[in-house]
């Protein structure tokens, strides 16, 4: 197996003896023979004990019987396939550097199931395993299209749950490609959705940061200036309620008109009791407000005779 094709293994091992990635190799590199090289000997066999404890069979490590065991669990179920994972996390760690590609070869397994098979046995835990989900899956192939699934999700399967509604009942019963096809699309709905839930927190954050920029500028405003802007605010609103009326409700009354024209019937009841209504909520929001009904024509404010252009940009003043 390739250095760079093993870092997720490497990385677990140099993880359970509690260093960073190639510490050994830096104090093996340039410590001088003595108490250096008896400290870094000393924490390679402490790293060396902590991956037996957790892969081995509880015995010293020997390679014949560490190839026998990896020969007897090669080809078998999905249990075994595990065994074979930490035998080879095993021989990886024990073996001197330079000597992993003779040690495949005399396996025959190839680089890459050798680092699935070492991946899997990281997944699913050492000698701990989830045993349920290991039985229902039965072949090695099942097991790694399993390992795309996290850890929670792991569990849930384990204590009798579901997955993209998949129960273990059903992972033991449908053909590997049925399982890839349906752990493909939970994929896509897992990625589709933390795509949308990224743009709408995006979304959310912008909407805050517009939000507090019109807030410190609200601050910051004079009273005169905040009238002025809201009357702004309040013309565009009142142009936007007008060409609606002027626009689209004129443009539905002849169409009627023209229906009738052709076909006959009338439409103007109808047509009446629509203003009505409209002047109905009209004379509500002046009474709610206490407007007056007359005003003198040279009070007009200028937004009436405004470019709507200039209205819909919050240009106008009072």
């Amino acid at each position: 197996m390739a250095r760079g094709s093993d870092k997720h293994v490497e990385e677990h091992l140099e993880r359970l003896a509690g260093r960073k990635p190639g510490k050994a190799a830096e104090l093996l590199g340039d410590t001088p023979i003595g108490s250096g090289l008896t400290a870094a000997q000393h924490l390679a066999a402490e790293h060396a004990l902590q991956v037996m404890r957790e892969f081995g069979d509880g015995l010293p490590y020997d390679r014949l019987r560490y190839l026998d065991k990896a020969r007897f669990h090669m080809a078998r179920s999905a249990e075994e396939a595990l065994a074979v994972g930490r035998c080879l996390i095993v021989m990886k760690e024990n073996e001197p550097h330079g000597e992993w590609l003779g040690i495949l070869e005399q396996l025959g397994i190839e680089q890459s199931l050798a680092r699935r098979m070492a991946q899997a046995a990281l997944k699913f835990g050492g000698i701990e395993a989830p045993k349920a989900l290991i039985e229902a899956a039965k072949s090695k192939s099942k097991l790694f299209e399993l390992m795309v699934l996290d850890d929670d999700e792991l569990q849930a399967l384990t204590d009798g749950g579901s997955v993209a509604g998949l129960e273990l009942d059903d992972i033991e019963r449908m053909p590997v490609s049925q399982l890839r096809a349906a752990l493909r699309e939970m994929r896509s709905d897992k990625q589709a959705q933390g795509r949308i839930l990224a743009e709408k927190n995006a979304r959310i954050d912008e909407l805050s940061t517009d939000l507090d920029k019109a807030r410190r500028q609200v601050q910051a405003m004079t009273a005169d200036q905040r009238a002025r802007q809201l009357r702004e605010e309040v013309a565009a609103l009142a142009y936007v309620a007008e060409t609606d009326i002027t626009g689209s409700l004129r443009e539905g009354f002849a169409k009627l008109a023209a229906h009738a024209d052709e076909h006959g019937g009338d439409h103007r009841g109808f047509k009446a009791l629509v203003l009505r209504q409209l002047e109905t909520q009209l004379q509500a929001i002046r009474s709610e407000f206490h407007l007056p009904a007359d005003l003198d024509p040279e009070a007009e404010p200028d937004w009436l005779h405004a470019d709507p252009d200039t209205l819909l940009t919050g240009g106008v003043e009072a």
